[in-house]
């Protein structure tokens, strides 16, 4: 359990990182839209509790990468794909959560609870975070999958390894 919480722990910070050298850095050097999380953080705090105090964006975007989306890919995402097509390699179970992340932060998040143009108007910062997410999720997945942490639904055998 220890091994396991400090595995998603790691996976989510290595992860985190990915998403902001890629989306913070590297792409606007090479000539594309800069990420801003934080941002999107920032307004959806506003939205939902009226305030946006001072830090309280950076925080839930460190949150969310470093817990939420690894426990999401963890116990939802790979359990159901082991389910439905256990011979289907993780990486591609992993950019497919990444672009599910990708449509729960552009759609779900920036337009539904913050009001803003669903992803974001189609501009290039939309296709900067979907490679932000997609990196992200392949990240996580690999250190997870490196790891040997793949969670096992209570009463199901694997049947890929049976």
């Amino acid at each position: 359990m220890k091994r396991t919480a400090l595995t998603l722990l790691t996976a989510g910070a290595f992860a985190t990182v990915a998403f902001d050298t890629f989306g913070q850095s590297l792409s606007p050097l090479f000539g594309y839209a800069k990420l801003a999380p934080v941002g999107l953080a920032g307004a959806t705090l506003k939205s939902v509790f009226g305030a946006n105090p001072s830090g309280a964006a950076h925080l839930l975007h460190m949150m969310t990468g470093l817990i939420f989306y690894v426990v999401g890919y963890y116990f939802i995402a790979r359990p159901v794909q082991r389910a439905v097509l256990p011979q289907l390699h993780w990486s591609i179970t992993a950019a497919v959560y990444g672009i599910a992340l990708w449509a729960f932060a552009l759609y779900g998040m920036a337009h539904l609870v913050a009001g803003m143009k669903p992803f974001l108007g189609f501009t290039g910062i939309t296709w900067v975070a979907l490679w932000g997410h997609i990196l992200y999720a392949l990240v996580a997945a690999g250190i997870l999958e490196a790891r040997g942490e793949v969670f096992e639904m209570p009463g199901r055998r694997n049947i890929a390894t049976a």
